[in-house]
């Protein structure tokens, strides 16, 4: 019975990824756009051809530090499950109210922005792809929803080594798990909001569909894109205690960068650019898509590509920081 995952040689661990990497470019060589510009997709092409080149060199020089953090995660997966639940439970413990209020929160917020948008300003529906209309609220809910789950899961993945110091100053406990369990449970929350988001649009007249079952895709996108940037965080802000407060006030300027309240649409095309380089706005423009949009992930083909490049390469700064920064936790703490 195998006990626990090991780390692949690195010459089949190369070879798997250098086949992906290869695999991926012809895709990006592949893939035409015949409505978009052709001077900006060929800078398209050659960027994405770049960025990848670049990962595989380095992969190569970095393989066996890159693999440390995933080998403990998954050997570590049952613990992590189990202290998962216990933070979840522990959080609200002793309230009255218990977990209500981690649902108050976010409902006061989408009602707010509701009747501010919606009855004052008479936003009463968002026009979307091919001049279709969709309910304000609709649209209002399925952009706030990951972002409710982004914000809280980065704010206590980034907290996570300072409220479990006690765990940090023991030896042999695997601290690499600290952040996913507090992102794992804030999800816990997050699954409930999307069952909400599914029953606002069923009363909205949009019922399920095959394209729902993309959500599992984009829930998968935004856990990882926050994992990745709690394990830079988490290590910084041991020595650097504002990183927390810059982080709060860089929460509230990307709620407003992305859009959450407002089209994309608006946007000139020249500048959409500029706008999509968040990586939040993929996953917004992707449950809405996923909701009432009737589009597949993979159409969108570059904006897949620069986000999975944006989180591999955030991954790897984030688990080369928190291993660096590592030996030197406990002291500080």
């Amino acid at each position: 019975m195998i006990r626990g995952l090991k780390k692949l040689p690195k010459r089949t661990g190369l070879g798997i990824f250098y086949v992906l990497a290869l695999s991926l470019a012809f895709l990006v060589i592949l893939h035409t756009n015949t409505l978009a510009d052709p001077h900006t997709e060929m800078l398209k092409k050659i960027c994405g051809c770049i960025l990848i080149g670049v990962s595989c060199v380095l992969v190569f020089f970095w393989y066996d530090r890159l693999l440390v953090l995933p080998v403990e995660l998954y050997n570590s997966r049952k613990l992590i499950k189990r202290l998962s639940i216990n933070d979840f439970k522990k959080r609200y413990a002793g309230s009255y109210m218990g977990i209500v209020w981690a649902l108050a929160q976010p409902v006061v917020t989408v009602v707010m922005y509701y009747i501010v948008f919606d009855r004052v300003f008479q936003s009463r529906a968002q026009a979307v792809s091919d001049g279709v209309e969709v309910p304000y609220v609709l649209f209002l809910t399925a952009g706030l929803v990951p972002w409710f789950f982004f914000s809280e899961a980065l704010t206590n993945g980034t907290t996570s080594l300072l409220e479990y110091n006690y765990l940090v100053k023991k030896v042999l406990f695997k601290i690499s798990i600290l952040p996913i369990i507090k992102i794992i449970a804030a999800m816990f929350i997050h699954v409930f909001f999307i069952c909400v988001l599914l029953f606002i649009a069923c009363v909205y007249g949009y019922y399920p569909s095959v394209y729902w079952l993309q959500l599992i895709y984009y829930v998968g996108c935004e856990f990882i894109l926050v994992l990745s940037i709690s394990y830079a965080t988490c290590a910084i802000v041991v020595f650097f205690r504002d990183l927390l407060q810059i982080i709060n006030i860089g929460l509230q300027l990307f709620q407003w960068a992305t859009p959450i309240l407002w089209n994309l649409d608006i946007v000139p095309d020249k500048y959409k650019w500029i706008f999509k380089l968040n990586p939040m706005t993929y996953i917004v423009e992707g449950y809405r898509n996923a909701i009432y949009g009737d589009t597949w992930f993979f159409e969108h083909f570059y904006s897949s590509t620069y986000f999975w490049i944006f989180v591999v390469a955030v991954f790897c700064i984030g688990s080369l920081i928190f291993k660096r920064s590592k030996p030197h936790f406990a002291d500080v703490l």
